[in-house]
């Protein structure tokens, strides 16, 4: 019952920066833990960074330095700044909500977008 819509991604050059978004609707709780985790060919899905409704942030080593994420708690969307983008963050990306309404607790994924970045 819930739906995550995702937009940005795309291809960039190396050194250079791209956002994505993403959207979460229906069945969903005010209080929640959002966040982006990308995956490669024969690889898992590994968390990139999230957040929660507090504004507390996680980020993986390799791009605490270089991505940041945010959020608008009134529309439950997030967004990632991706900044000095190198061709290891290659991935597709996957938007990412976690948390409890008053009858269950839910977990939804995106269908994930494509970033390429050439070297």
């Amino acid at each position: 019952q819930g739906q995550l819509v995702e937009s940005g991604g795309g291809l960039v050059q190396a050194g250079g920066s791209l956002s994505l978004s993403c959207a979460a609707s229906g069945s969903i709780s005010s209080y929640n833990v959002m966040g982006w985790y990308r995956q490669t060919p024969g690889k898992q899905r590994e968390l990139v960074a999230t957040i929660t409704s507090g504004g507390s942030t996680t980020y993986a080593d390799s791009v605490k330095d270089r991505f940041t994420i945010s959020r608008d708690n009134a529309l439950n969307t997030i967004h990632l700044q991706m900044n000095s983008l190198k061709p290891e963050d290659t991935a597709v990306y996957y938007c990412n909500i976690r948390g409890r309404t008053g009858w269950a607790s839910y977990n939804y994924w995106g269908q994930g977008t494509q970033v390429t970045v050439s070297a």
